[in-house]
């Protein structure tokens, strides 16, 4: 560690040495008649295609000038609003201070009539060096959802029907604009806030090493367009409840100053029905188990947003960001518990009604700063955040016995819980980067992830008129963890080579504890451990390559899965924590191809990834037939398979992705049973048409399929749906109407079958997926230089 930190420092000490660049690119924007005014030319540095590192505007002759740049490769943008987007290369060779990149060429997107603006298709998913970017905004199927929805419609991503996801079959790390954060829950941010979201499979040293199976960062939407503009939008929906949702966003921006302030919300009452049973082969009296159960939910989501940026000088750039949630949900649930003995012998029958009643207050502040340098081949940026939550939920539980012909029996058993939740998560972060020449590039930085948790649950049982509390099922447990950071990344990042590559080191320090305040249980982990990673692409072309990589990765036992405590809420399957789980180690290889043409692009990635001290949940049933659900370390697992995206573009008018991925799944649970060794094969599927029928009219047609998924004692179920959306624009494309119907034939649903040497149980889950939604949006913008056109182009925010 020692030895991590000081090598870091050094390379911030040294590193800005080295002398100094100030290089300049001109060009010149054209189209078939001449040249093109107002023009937005963006630079972006080869080996970061996502991060603008220079932009202007063409002038009334179409030429433009960029400068201040460092020597090295870089991708040239051009947009123009009714013109296709083009992009281009540049390279600004050594002992060369200025490039002329010639006349640049684009071609109109749309054709005018008088008063009739028709507007082109844009790309639904941009490929990245990383993974892929998806445009949210143009998934309008789930115009009204939220976060979760999104991600049900993104390729390889998986969400079943009770909202848990997964990437390659494993949890993946959810981030938002690049940060941990409470409001990292996706059910807690509504689609209409999302700019874009972001898929990393194989991340670099820059990134959280907690990521086994990839990173998902969420990016909400900031408007960095000069002058005022905004947005609002509505929503109304109908499954077996109503639904309801609207959002406004207001930004002003000036030379120095970006403001905006946005407001969104969510109404909606979903339906649930869920189906179990079991057989316990060696418990005579409780040999049957058959449950059934049905809730009606009721939630409520509020969120505001403050962002600033202040820009004193060309050179710093200060942005403060402020968000707060109120998020409420009333879940009334019926569940009907049967249980047999041998031979299909009545043994009892109980009826339990609930009413939780659960509300959380969530709130974030961030600082940002970022240092644009004279040297343009430096680089800093640093964010401090902190994240905090207050969750309390209240249940009231009545239980009364049925006799075998289902007639109440006795007086009902009265029962309370309450489960209240405080958390806290702060995050210092500083990144430096330095291209120390024309093709290699050195980043370094630090991150550290301060949390702290206080859970407190209590189960009181009415007495003679009084609620005593259940001392051994009730406490409160204070959970603390501390997370340093150091990376070092080196990377070869021209695109004109026929080899780049990156390299990276992160080492991680993480410190936790966890304690009970009755002492029952008390545990102390702190290691050190070092994540090597690499990439290594071989260009065939400039649109053709293949790469390498590597990663090594954790997966750390959080608050929920450590957490002792065991929820009875269903007595005869309760589920808890194990506070004695170690990390898991996951080590990732992956070997990559991509192509591009100029109207579609093509990638398969074959992976492997093999885990040690696997986290994954398992059944112990106990001599009195109870089933208790808890997260064990099972040994090892291994999965391998083929992924393969394609994305199609037939001129304006359609757009297809479609995504396969295979994979064979092995997990060696013997350590635990002998019997929980499984080896499968999974595969799933995703279409995403869009087609622009006919002027200002989108429609996107989606079907997805996913195989089921081994477990160490059975599957998950398959699951598959298709989702149909209709989008017309008004106007010059300022307002917009949609009309959606999310999962047509009502065919989401999951649940698991599981089967071992004592028993075998199943579930499954169908929630009201099947809903209706009519949705309008109206943008606004203050006059721009595009009002100075003879010819009006619609813009989309």
């Amino acid at each position: 560690m020692k030895d991590i930190f000081i090598f870091t420092l050094l390379l911030l000490v040294v590193a800005p040495s080295f002398s100094q660049n100030n290089c300049t690119i001109t060009g010149k924007i054209m189209d078939k008649s001449g040249p093109v005014e107002f023009a937005t030319i963006e630079l972006y540095s080869s080996a970061d295609t996502l991060k603008i590192v220079k932009g202007n505007l063409s002038d009334t002759l179409g030429r433009f000038v960029l400068s201040e740049l460092a020597q090295g490769s870089y991708i040239i943008e051009v947009r123009r609003l009714g013109y296709q987007p083009l992009k281009t290369k540049a390279q600004i060779p050594k002992q060369k201070k200025e490039i002329d990149v010639g006349i640049i060429t684009i071609e109109t997107d749309s054709y005018l009539l008088a008063g009739v603006t028709v507007t082109s298709q844009k790309a639904l998913i941009k490929k990245t060096t990383e993974g892929f970017v998806i445009n949210a905004k143009d998934n309008i199927t789930q115009a009204g959802g939220t976060a979760t929805d999104i991600l049900k419609n993104t390729p390889t991503v998986v969400v079943d029907a009770e909202g848990t996801i997964t990437l390659r079959g494993k949890s993946p790390l959810i981030m938002v604009n690049g940060r941990n954060s409470n409001f990292s829950n996706p059910n807690l941010i509504p689609a209409s806030s999302i700019e874009s979201i972001e898929i990393i499979n194989n991340a670099t040293s820059k990134y959280d090493a907690n990521a086994e199976s990839g990173i998902i960062n969420i990016i909400l939407k900031k408007s960095s367009s000069s002058g005022t503009n905004g947005a609002f939008s509505v929503g109304f929906g109908e499954g077996a409840k109503g639904r309801l949702s609207s959002s406004a966003q207001l930004n002003h921006k000036s030379k120095k100053l970006n403001f905006g302030i946005s407001y969104d919300n969510r109404f909606a009452g979903r339906t649930r029905n869920i189906n179990g049973n079991r057989t316990n082969f060696f418990i005579t009296d409780a040999y049957y188990l058959d449950q059934y159960r049905s809730d009606s939910r009721e939630e409520r989501l509020q969120n505001l947003r403050i962002n600033l940026d202040f820009s004193p000088d060309d050179k710093n750039t200060i942005s403060l960001e402020a968000i707060g949630g109120l998020e409420s949900q009333d879940n009334l649930e019926d569940l009907n518990t049967l249980l047999l003995k041998k031979g299909n012998i009545f043994n009892s029958n109980t009826d339990r009604y609930s009413a939780e009643y659960q509300k959380e207050k969530l709130a974030e502040f961030v600082l940002n700063y970022e240092r644009n340098f004279t040297d343009k081949r430096k680089s800093l940026t640093a964010v401090i955040s902190t994240s905090l939550s207050n969750d309390k939920e209240n249940t009231d539980i009545t239980s009364q016995s049925k006799a075998e012909n289902n007639t109440f029996l006795g007086d009902p058993v009265l029962e309370r819980t309450h489960n209240f939740e405080k958390g806290n998560i702060t995050i210092a972060k500083m990144d430096y980067g330095f291209q120390m020449s024309e093709n290699f590039r050195i980043e370094t930085g630090y991150k550290g992830t301060f949390r702290s948790i206080v859970a407190d649950y209590e189960n009181a049982l009415k007495l003679n008129n009084n609620y005593v509390i259940n001392t051994d099922v009730s406490n409160i447990f204070n959970f603390n963890e501390y997370v340093n950071a150091l990376y070092v990344l080196f990377a070869n990042n021209s695109e004109s080579a026929t080899w780049s590559y990156n390299f990276g080191l992160r080492a991680e320090n993480v410190s936790n504890d966890g304690h009970t305040e009755n002492s029952s249980t008390q545990f102390t982990n702190q290691y050190l451990k070092l994540f090597p990673n690499g990439s290594l692409t071989y260009n065939l072309s400039e649109t053709n390559n293949i790469k390498l990589s590597y990663g090594k990765r954790i997966n750390r036992p959080g608050l929920g899965q450590l957490n002792p405590f065991t929820d009875v809420t269903d007595a005869l399957n309760p589920h808890s924590g194990n506070p004695n789980l170690k990390p898991e180690i996951i080590h990732a290889i992956e070997l990559g191809y991509g192509k591009e043409w100029s109207n579609a692009i093509f990638s398969s990635n074959a992976f492997f990834r093999h885990s040690l001290n696997t986290i994954r949940s398992y059944y112990q049933l106990q001599p009195n037939g109870v089933n208790l659900s808890l997260p064990v370390n099972i040994g090892s697992a291994s999965t391998y398979g083929l992924e393969n995206i394609f994305n199609y573009k037939s001129g304006t008018k359609y757009n297809l992705v479609a995504t396969v991925s295979l994979f064979q799944q092995k997990i060696n649970g013997e350590n635990v049973d002998q019997s929980a060794v499984q080896n499968a094969f999974g595969w799933n599927s995703q279409l995403i048409n869009n087609l622009t029928a006919f002027k200002n009219g989108k429609i996107q047609v989606l079907a997805s399929y996913n195989s089921a998924l081994t477990t160490p004692q059975g599957k998950r179920l398959e699951q598959y749906f298709m989702d149909f959306g209709y989008q017309h624009k008004f106007g010059e494309g300022n307002a917009r109407v949609g009309l959606t119907l999310i999962d047509v034939f009502n065919t989401l649903r999951s649940g698991y079958v599981n089967s071992t040497t004592e028993f075998t149980n199943s579930r499954s889950v169908k929630a009201d997926t099947r809903a209706l939604m009519l949705t309008f949006a109206w943008t606004f913008k203050s006059a721009f230089k595009e009002k100075l056109l003879d010819n009006k182009f619609s813009k989309e925010y």
